[in-house]
């Protein structure tokens, strides 16, 4: 294996309940992006984590959860995009990542092992850095691995479409930047899994 063969899935999951909104059009920017430099990628927009809350004494999934956890159990990478909602992350985002305890007896539990890229959408400066501090936290909290660049865009003067038309410059860079490490994390760590696969397969025999 190579690591500019290798098609490493990336998992986005953002958005809000409003169709279009800032951190959508952002989380399908960045996809995209990752799609050009050679990934598979899988939306999870505002609709497709508009689930039930999360409750742990249950077993029952919706349809939507069982999904979300199916595809994050495949990624390699995962990008995430949230509002900035009084100070922290949304409740949306917030719950969908919940569901991800489903996944803490897995041989990689939560998000170990998966490079995490990180959005925040926000009116100002102030609540976007205090956000990615959050948001980087959580991820933490998950076992990933956030990556170095995290993107915060600042709503008040980035006004773009989901292909990124009217976004700025900066952030335009920074977006760039954060998927290019997202997938070149993953990449690597798939070239050292097959690396060690024949020392694995030695010492069993």
């Amino acid at each position: 294996m190579t690591t500019a063969s290798f098609r490493p899935l990336i998992v986005g999951i953002g958005g809000t309940t409003r169709p279009g909104s800032s951190s959508e059009k952002a989380l399908r920017y960045a996809l995209k992006l990752a799609e050009a430099r050679g990934a598979d990628v899988e939306l999870f927009d505002g609709a497709g984590i508009n689930l039930p809350m999360y409750a742990p004494e249950s077993p029952a999934r919706a349809e939507g959860a069982q999904r979300l956890i199916a595809s994050l159990r495949r990624a390699h990478g995962v990008i995430l995009s949230t509002p900035c909602y009084h100070g922290s992350v949304s409740g949306l985002v917030k719950n969908a990542l919940d569901y991800t305890e489903d996944m803490c007896k897995d041989a990689d539990p939560y998000l170990d092992g998966r490079a995490v890229g990180l959005i925040v959408c926000g009116h100002g400066w102030q609540s976007t850095g205090v956000v990615l501090s959050a948001f980087r936290s959580i991820v933490h909290a998950l076992r990933g691995w956030p990556t170095p660049m995290g993107v915060a865009i600042n709503t008040l003067v980035d006004r773009f479409d989901e292909t990124g038309a009217g976004i700025a410059e900066q952030s335009e860079r920074q977006l760039a930047i954060m998927v290019g490490q997202v997938i070149e994390f993953a990449r690597l760590r798939a070239l050292l899994s097959s690396l060690r696969a024949p020392d694995a397969a030695a010492s069993a025999v």
